[in-house]
C-alpha cells in the first residue's frame, strides 16, 4: 500500500549488516499472526484506528464535497501537513490499475500515520500501533451523505510483513524505475531503506521538486528496455497530469529526505519491538544471558541509526527545503529552554542541525517495550559520553554531542538523566 519511491524507503530495514540479517531471520512467515503478538486479535490503539470511531459516526470534521476536499479535511483532522505531500507513478500500491506518469499516486504523512491518495481511486491509510507496528485501512472516499466504510486490510500483508520488513507488519516503500505506463522496468535497494541509502539508488518512481544539489538520483524518469540497456526520459513533474487535484503542487526533496529517514526509524524499531517480545515469551519473562546479549545488539544497531552515524552526506549546495514543508514540520518540535530541538535543519551537508532522531519523541517509540527502550537509553548515553569517548561516535563533535544530551535531558521525561 503505502509502498513508494525512495528506492524502498519503506523496506527500511537496513539494521546494519550482521544485526539486520539476525532480525529478519528473527521471525518465521505469519508469526505475527501468532501469540504472543497476535496481530489480528488484538485490538489496535494507532491514531487512525481512534480516528476511525469518530469518522464512521459522522462526528469528525469532513469535507464530502469533493475528492479534494475530503482527502484535505482527512489530513486536517489526522493533523497530517498536505506539505508533506510526495507523488509516485511507479505501480507499487494495490490500486496499481490507476497509477500511471498521467495519474500518480500522493502520500502524506506525519509521526504516526501516513495516507495514500490516488485520484480515481480508494484511500489507503497506514497508522503506527506501539505494539502491533503498521495498521493498514482501504476506504472509498463516501459520497455527501453516505456512511463511510472501511476495511482493515489484510492484503497488504503479502508485501508490508514480508522478508523485505523482517516479517512483521510494516511500512514498505520501493524505488522501481517504470515504464510508460508504469509497470516496474529496474527496481534499486531492495530490503534496504533510511538515511544510509546512497542518492544513486533513490527515487526511482517519484516525483522530486524543489532545489537541491543532489544529482544522479532516478526521480523524474521513466524507463524502457533496449538493447543497449535501460533508456530513460524526463518526466517534468505536473507536466502529464492536472496538480490542481492534488492539495499542493509540490513533492519536494527534504521532503522525501525526511520520509526516508522516518521510514528507516519506524523499521528498525517495529522489528526490535517484536523481537523483543518474542524473546520475553520465550523466556518467560526473564531473559536468558543469550537473549539479554542479542537485544543490545539490536539496540546498539537501533542507536547507530538514531545517532545518524552511517547519514548519506549532502552535496556541495545542500538542498533548500520548501518553506511551507519547512515550518509546517518544525510547529510539534519539543524544544530546550535554549530553543534548540532535534527538529531544527541544517540541509547544507547533511538534514537535520542535531544528529539524534526527533522520532525518539513520537508516541511508537516511548511505548516501545521497557526492555528495549532501556537499552536504547543505555546506549545513546554511552554513545554520547565526554568522559569515555566511543570511537564509533568520533564524527559527533563535542559541542553536538552536549547540545543533544541538552535536548534529551529536557524533552524525553523517562530518560532518567542519561545520557
Amino acid at each position: 500500500m503505502i509502498r513508494q519511491v525512495l528506492p524502498r524507503l519503506l523496506a527500511s530495514t537496513l539494521l546494519l549488516g550482521g544485526v539486520a540479517a539476525s532480525l529478519h531471520a528473527a521471525e518465521a512467515p505469519n508469526a505475527f499472526t501468532l501469540p504472543p503478538h497476535s496481530y489480528w486479535e488484538r485490538e489496535p490503539q494507532d491514531r487512525f484506528t481512534r480516528f476511525k470511531t469518530d469518522f464512521e459516526a459522522g462526528r469528525a470534521p469532513i469535507d464530502f464535497s469533493s475528492d479534494k476536499a475530503f482527502l484535505i479535511s482527512l489530513l486536517k483532522a489526522l493533523d497530517i501537513p498536505a506539505s508533506t505531500q510526495m507523488w509516485v507513478f511507479s505501480t507499487t500500491s494495490l490500486q496499481l490499475r490507476f497509477i500511471s506518469p498521467r495519474n500518480p499516486r500522493s502520500v502524506y504523512f506525519n509521526d504516526e500515520v501516513s495516507i495514500g491518495y490516488i485520484p480515481g481511486g480508494r484511500i489507503e491509510v497506514a497508522s503506527l500501533d506501539p505494539d502491533l507496528g503498521a495498521i493498514f485501512y482501504i476506504f472509498d472516499i463516501p459520497q455527501p451523505g453516505q456512511t463511510p466504510v472501511i476495511e482493515r486490510s489484510n492484503r497488504c500483508m503479502n508485501c508490508h510483513a514480508g522478508s523485505e520488513t523482517g516479517r512483521v507488519p510494516n511500512w514498505v516503500v520501493e524505488s522501481s524505475l517504470p515504464g510508460p505506463t508504469g509497470g516496474s522496468v529496474k527496481s534499486f535497494r531492495q530490503e534496504t531503506t533510511g538515511h544510509g541509502i546512497p542518492f544513486n539508488e533513490r527515487f526511482a518512481g517519484w516525483h522530486v521538486t524543489g532545489k537541491h544539489a543532489i544529482t544522479g538520483h532516478w526521480g523524474n524518469l521513466i524507463g524502457r528496455l533496449s538493447p543497449q540497456g535501460v533508456q530513460t526520459e524526463s518526466v517534468v513533474p505536473g507536466e502529464r497530469f492536472d496538480v490542481n487535484k492534488y492539495p499542493v503542487a509540490t513533492s519536494d526533496i527534504l521532503t522525501h529526505l525526511v520520509f526516508e529517514h522516518q521510514l528507516g526509524f519506524v523499521t528498525r524499531l517495529v522489528e526490535a519491538t517484536y523481537r523483543t517480545r518474542a524473546l520475553l515469551e520465550e523466556d518467560k519473562g526473564r531473559l536468558t544471558p543469550a537473549h539479554s546479549a542479542e537485544l543490545d545488539k539490536v539496540a546498539d544497531a537501533f542507536v547507530r541509526y538514531i545517532l545518524f552515524a552511517d547519514e548519506m552526506k549532502l552535496p556541495a549546495g545542500g538542498v533548500e527545503g520548501d518553506p511551507t514543508f519547512v515550518a509546517d514540520f518544525l510547529k510539534p518540535r519539543k524544544t530546550t529552554a535554549g530553543g534548540a530541538s532535534l527538529r531544527d535543519f541544517d540541509l547544507r551537508t547533511r538534514v537535520f542541525k542535531y544528529r539524534c532522531s526527533y522520532m525518539i519523541h513520537s508516541p511508537v517509540f516511548q511505548k516501545m517495550p521497557a526492555e528495549m527502550k532501556q537499552r536504547v537509553y543505555r546506549r545513546l548515553g554511552q554513545a554520547l559520553s565526554e568522559g569515555k569517548p566511543d570511537p564509533t561516535y568520533s564524527y559527533l563533535p563535542v559541542e553536538e554531542k552536549r547540545a543533544i544530551v541538552q535536548i534529551l535531558k529536557e524533552t524525553v521525561p523517562d530518560i532518567s538523566r542519561r545520557p
